[in-house]
């Protein structure tokens, strides 16, 4: 289960990463937290497929659904600003965030 969580983190930030090269970097204030996001969801993952703490699990559970949650935030209303379009990417993306913390929160 650890190794899947972290697996699953780490495909979050490998996806993040991706879109942040690909242009978000150039959006004022989410280019940055995409970066943030990148680097803590890499750390993370680390941290989960290293350690048997059940509180590491919940925060990697918990930055999950925060991820999800601006995600969702962005394609609803708007973050920052920014408003995001429905892509097939973005759908494939939230779902992994709910794997992801699913997978947390029951090591946890």
């Amino acid at each position: 289960m650890r190794v899947i969580g972290a697996g699953l983190l780490v495909a979050t930030a490998a996806i993040h990463l991706d879109l942040y090269l690909t242009g978000y970097r150039t959006i004022p204030t989410i280019g940055w937290l995409f970066l943030l996001q990148v680097i803590s969801a890499f750390g993370l993952g680390a941290i989960v497929l290293v350690s048997a703490n059940r509180l590491v699990s919940a925060a990697g559970a918990g930055f999950a659904l925060a991820t999800l949650g601006g995600y969702l935030l962005s394609l609803r209303i708007s973050l920052f600003g920014f408003r995001e379009v429905r892509t097939t990417a973005g759908i494939v993306a939230g779902v992994i965030e709910v794997a992801t913390s699913r997978r947390l929160q029951l090591l946890s």
